[in-house]
């Protein structure tokens, strides 16, 4: 066999190769101890863990992540009005440019549309995000209609900037919408009893006359009601309609267009009767007396032979009362 047979073969069949050829092999190769082998596997598992980590984060929404608010739609059941305060806007916007968005929304994968969301709550930094061309910071959950509805609800009642009129709207919303009484108890945290005077408050209301009055942050349930009593007047209807159509009428806080409203209803026309008057109940449903009114008097008659006494203790009482509400309101002007 000729030499250059040889080499060839020892080429493939590793044969034949000196002893230099060999320890020149041995040291081009390298040793992995197996040391280093368990630790390279123990950083593979720790990555892997972390990674299964963060994904359970994620869809449990326990993890901010950076969505375009193009991409946010609001919730199918708002439990808002629609902005009027332009300047409290205006002073989210300057915050969140400054100093970016610190708390993030709530949203859900929208239930029809691939890629798209339906935000639970923070539509009020969505849209200044979406304004200042910024990425939304937000939280992703799979929510049901009734965890979306709930979950918006809590949020908001437990920043205290919802309205009476807001609250009663949801309601009434949520209601027709189909959810049960006990659903609508837990998104707004109330009572079987406050549900029913919510609904009853927008239910006798046209929501033409609520949307013109707005948010009224410092009218409570009682003023509503109020309301509600002074719209059955004749013709109340159309006086107040009327009003809501001048000119400057929306330009009014929406406090003022509340008082406004109710001053109109309340007005008696000439050759009208006075409201009828309305009774007043004792927690055991005993009439305690009646309430009337007009647009210049309001009177309260309680007859003595059934609560001899309390006639005296009620006039004692009034200007401490009369103190107690100013008090009462002052706060409330704090507040806001």
């Amino acid at each position: 066999m000729s030499k250059r047979t040889q080499s060839i073969r020892s080429m493939f069949s590793g044969q034949g190769e000196n002893p230099e050829q060999g320890e020149l092999k041995r040291t081009l190769t390298p040793r992995v101890g197996s040391g280093a082998v368990r630790s390279l596997k123990d950083t593979f598992s720790d990555v892997e863990r972390d990674y299964e980590d963060l994904k359970a984060k994620l869809a449990s929404g326990l993890v901010a992540i950076e969505i375009d608010p193009a991409l946010i739609d609001p919730s199918p059941l708002a439990d808002r009005f629609a902005d009027q305060d332009g300047a409290t806007f205006e002073t989210l916007k300057t915050s969140i440019r400054e100093r970016g968005q610190e708390v993030p929304v709530l949203v859900r994968p929208h239930p029809v549309e691939t890629g798209r969301y339906q935000s639970a709550y923070g539509h009020r930094r969505v849209r200044a995000a979406r304004e200042l061309g910024l990425a939304v910071r937000a939280h992703v959950r799979h929510l049901t209609d009734q965890d979306l509805v709930v979950a918006q609800g809590l949020e908001n009642s437990a920043r205290e900037d919802l309205t009476f009129i807001e609250r009663a709207f949801f309601a009434r919303r949520l209601e027709d919408a189909g959810f049960e009484r006990a659903v609508i108890q837990s998104a707004l945290s109330v009572d079987r009893a406050e549900v029913s005077k919510f609904i009853s408050v927008c239910r006798a209301l046209p929501d033409a006359v609520v949307q013109a009055i707005g948010r009224a942050p410092k009218i409570g349930r009682g003023r509503w009601q109020m309301l509600v009593e002074a719209m059955t007047a004749p013709n109340a209807t159309e006086r107040v309609a009327r009003l809501i159509e001048q000119s400057g009428f929306r330009e009014k806080p929406s406090d003022d267009r509340f008082v406004s409203v109710l001053s109109a209803a309340n007005k008696s026309e000439p050759g009208r009767a006075a409201l009828s008057p309305q009774k007043i109940e004792s927690a055991a449903g005993a009439e305690i007396g009646r309430v009337s009114s007009t647009d210049k008097q309001w009177r309260l008659t309680i007859a003595r032979g059934s609560h001899e006494g309390f006639t005296d203790y009620l006039t004692a009482r009034i200007p401490e009362l009369l103190k107690a509400y100013e008090l009462e309101q002052a706060g409330e002007d704090q507040d806001d």
